[in-house]
């Protein structure tokens, strides 16, 4: 046993010794081929192959190997391959074997050898041919795992310096050549490879990366920004035939491609060099931030029609910007405009995007300045102006003194003389108090993005400041927050207000809205907001009880519990961390080309009804929630917790979920009495026509329709075939599937085709926008709820028409941006045709299943009759109660 140890050593030597020797023969092998060409590209392709495996084992396992690799220069050998090669495609298997073997050395000697010598540079300057096939894939595969390995000690290595300047760096110039290539995965190993580069960079580098021509990159990374926002923009106001799902889709898209890119240039400033810093946020300011602000300038001169209370408004909100820019002596000329036709809309929305991603001291004092300029007293601005940083005053006469990468035609030159400084009444406040709701929510959500920053100087914050705790009292009379918020209050219940096409999702941000402007100590709705609150509370409570006459009132309670969390979570998220991207949603959901759109596209017998009947239910019980809470949130200060609407709906209780056994509990097999079921018959498809039993029962909130089939042995007793849920039966008409809608916006008629029911129709009047801006009325939106009965057929009176939910809801989707229905199993409705013994029979059973309905449905409005009559809190202070 003793000899067992140096057996090993032994037998590790001699592995040892056969691995040089082969690393010897192979590259002696190698360095007998004088040409590639496609005759020997195989065996060329063997060697390097042998060769990276033996020196990746060498490099773990032991020196001598390795030793071997450097002593017959083999690096060398590889830079001597790609020259000789004729059109063998060499290239691209050299290169991948390359970067396995530089991904796989951990050794520090090793990885200093390979980037020694120049070799690893003169492979990346090699003339590529990359039209040709997958080969870009490889070369940037192959820079990529180069520059995972530099650090401070091995850049130097890669880099030629001519005195005390870097004047060449292949690895950076070469990888910059694909920065507009179409591969999405080409340009993320890029991105990889340059902030490896930034991270580890010296003096002499950062002066190479941010000076011409190379510093070129950051302003095409903005330039590209600025496309993709004009795009974005396009998309937004499409006057194109499109689906709102799939312009939702879209929008996803490019807004996630625009934020990846925002979150590069975070990446950047995150290294912390002050050189790199200073030209990303120059780039972002003159080429970006400045061109998306200054669009609502030409809003005027463009011929673009806005709401008339804003347009002049709006130009002094632009207006102020180059009055600001010039109170700084910043020469306008260098200022880019590109993107200049931005909707004001898009263009609040990518400011806020930029406040929230990039931030920084420069970006969000910048904006902050811009957007408050014309409301600062003399005291403050110059305090404002006083307590700027030396560092953000060389930043804009850096602006001012670098070549400007695009100049606009005839801009102002102010010379050193700084425009007057008379500013018009108006500007972003106009925003936040139109009647457009989009400009209105956008604009607000800015400034609160702007409030919640750290970056925020203390003399700006306190112009927007909520809370009279967080600054001095002389200070706060200056927050136009707090001056103007009854009318702000106003606004946002004028949008929590509004009829359809305004969104469920749109709502719940305008009540994450209300909830940011009533926490804070001392705001209070006046008497004529807290009236416009309860009368938009008491809508929502009607919608409601409307859907208890709808096929989905047995879901009702289940959708309120399912959605209460995420109203709560929803209205609780902060600032910097909710998405902007709803501002956009919004404005896709209003009518965009003057013509009356149906909120609730239902046709009778179309295959989606019911689904379309679902989701206004969701939609109707998620707003609901909405003013549940709010309403809490006003009497109390706090939300409802989900345990305290337990408490408040109490369930019958022989509810569904403690039924006993019976036939309310009777599913499909199950054997129950025959003693209530009313005798029929039906046809199937596949089963001819049969003898059942009908029969409709009605627990608490649960309700069905069962169709039982006598028991061949039990005389009292059958078996359950078929189970129809009781809320969702309707009749269709047996000759027509479908009715004909009509609508004269002169007398409001509709007209319906064979079909006996109730039919509620009600009507808004709403605003056409054009590109964020109202440019006419609408005549009428029409919001459609038809509840349908169970229907006799007008020619056989002994049959009985129903028309039976066939998909069952998926409660829980997890966190959306929007109710997921897609989940759905979207399938037609069923359609049962059952026949009666007589025409008395058939009216018997039409009247027992509308029994048992009505017994299910006034189970659930008991269930929601506290919620609907503010009996869960009391009253709140001071009289704002319901």
């Amino acid at each position: 046993m003793s000899l067992f140890p140096e057996f090993l050593i032994v037998v590790n030597l001699l592995l040892i010794f056969e691995y040089v020797f082969e690393c010897r023969h192979v590259i002696n092998e190698l360095q007998k081929i004088k040409v590639v060409d496609m005759y020997n590209r195989e065996l060329v392709v063997d060697l390097l192959q042998s060769i990276v495996e033996i020196v990746t084992y060498g490099d773990r396992q032991d020196s001598q190997i390795f030793e071997c690799f450097m002593e017959h220069q083999v690096l060398a050998e590889f830079v001597r391959v790609l020259k000789i090669s004729k059109n063998s495609r060499i290239e691209a298997p050299l290169l991948q074997y390359l970067s396995i073997m530089i991904q796989n050395m951990d050794s520090e000697y090793a990885i200093y050898y390979c980037l020694s010598n120049d070799y690893v540079n003169n492979i990346i300057t090699h003339p590529y041919k990359f039209d040709v096939g997958d080969l870009a894939q490889y070369y940037i595969s192959f820079l990529r795992s180069v520059s995972n390995k530099i650090n401070g000690d091995t850049l130097c290595l890669l880099v030629k310096v001519h005195g005390d300047a870097v004047v060449s760096f292949p690895l950076y110039s070469e990888a910059l050549k694909f920065t507009q290539h179409g591969e999405k995965m080409i340009q993320t190993a890029i991105r990889a490879l340059a902030l490896n580069i930034y991270n580890v960079s010296d003096d002499m580098v950062y002066q190479f990366i941010t000076t011409p021509p190379f510093s070129k990159y950051f302003s095409d990374l903005v330039h590209s920004l600025t496309e993709q926002c004009i795009h974005l923009d396009n998309l937004v106001h499409a006057l194109e035939e499109m689906g709102i799902n799939q312009r939702r889709k879209e929008l996803l898209l490019k807004t996630d491609r625009l934020v990846d890119d925002l979150y590069y240039l975070k990446d950047i400033l995150c290294v912390g060099e002050s050189r790199l810093s200073n030209v990303v946020t120059q780039n972002v300011i003159n080429l970006l931030l400045f061109p998306i602000l200054h669009p609502l300038l030409q809003l005027r001169q463009s011929g673009v029609r806005c709401l008339s209370s804003n347009s002049f408004g709006l130009f002094c909100f632009s207006e102020l910007i180059k009055q600001f820019l010039t109170s700084f002596k910043i020469n306008l000329s260098c200022v880019s405009v590109y993107g200049s036709n931005l909707s004001p809309i898009t263009s609040l929305y990518i400011v806020s995007c930029l406040i929230q991603v990039i931030g920084g001291k420069s970006i969000v004092n910048y904006v902050a300045g811009v957007l408050l300029y014309p409301y600062m007293s003399s005291s403050v601005r110059d305090a404002w102006e006083a307590c700027l940083s030396s560092a953000f005053f060389n930043h804009f006469n850096d602006m001012e003194k670098s070549p400007c990468s695009t100049k606009s035609e005839g801009a102002e030159s102010v010379n050193g003389s700084p425009l007057c400084r008379h500013f018009p009444e108006g500007r972003i406040l106009d925003l936040i108090l139109s009647d457009n709701h989009s400009l209105s929510l956008a604009s607000l959500f800015l400034l609160l993005t702007l409030t919640e920053s750290q970056d925020l100087e203390d003399i700006l914050a306190s112009m927007v400041s909520l809370s009279a705790m967080q600054h001095a009292p002389q200070v706060m009379e200056e927050s136009i927050l707090v001056k103007f918020m009854p009318q702000i209050l106003n606004a946002l219940l004028n949008v929590l207000a509004s009829e359809p096409p305004t969104t469920v999702q749109i709502k719940w941000h305008t009540g994450w809205f209300l909830r940011k402007l009533l926490i804070f100590q001392g705001i209070r709705l006046d008497e004529h907001n807290f009236h416009l609150f309860n009368n938009s509370f008491e809508r929502s409570c009607i919608c409601v009880e409307k859907e208890l006459d709808g096929c989905w009132f047995d879901h009702i309670i289940d959708v309120l519990r399912n959605e209460w969390a995420s109203c709560k979570t929803a209205l609780e998220e902060s600032s910097q961390s909710k998405d902007p991207l709803f501002l956009l949603e919004f404005t896709i959901c209003q009518i965009t080309d003057g013509k009356v759109h149906f909120c609730v596209p239902f046709r009778f017998g179309d295959a989606t009804s019911s689904h379309v009947a679902w989701q206004r239910m969701v939609d109707v019980v998620k707003v609901f929630i909405l003013h549940l809470q709010l309403k809490a949130f006003i009497s109390k200060g706090e939300f409802l917790e989900k345990s305290s609407l337990d408490s408040i709906v109490v369930l019958p209780f022989d509810s569904a979920k403690n039924l006993a056994s019976g036939l309310s509990s009777a599913s499909f097999g199950s054997e129950v009495s025959l003693a209530s079921g009313i005798p029929c018959r039906i046809a199937f498809s596949n089963a001819g026509t049969r003898d059942i039993y009908l029969i409709p029962v009605a627990r608490g909130i649960s309700g069905k329709l069962l169709l039982v089939e006598k028991h061949p042995f039990r005389s009292q007793r059958g078996v359950v075939i078929a189970i129809a849920p009781l809320a969702g039966l309707s009749g269709y008409n047996s000759s027509s599937n479908s009715f004909t809608m009509k609508l004269k916006l002169d007398t409001s008629l509709i007209c319906g085709r064979g079909i006996r029911g109730r039919i509620s129709v009600h009507f808004t009047k709403v605003n056409a926008y054009d590109r964020g801006n109202r440019i006419s009325s609408a005549p009428l939106a029409l919001f459609l709820m038809i509840v349908v009965e169970p229907k006799i057929d007008e020619d056989q009176p002994t049959w009985l028409h129903l028309r039976i939910r066939e998909f069952e809801p998926r409660l829980n989707v997890g966190k959306n941006r929007s109710y997921n229905t897609k989940a759905f199993n979207q399938v037609a409705d069923g359609r049962w045709t059952i026949g009666f013994p007589n025409a008395k029979a058939c009216d018997t059973a039409r009247l027992a299943i509308l029994e048992e309905a009505s017994k299910q449905k006034s189970s659930v409005g008991n269930a929601l009759g506290p919620l609907f009559q503010n009996d869960y809190g009391g009253g709140s202070p001071d009289g704002q109660d319901g």
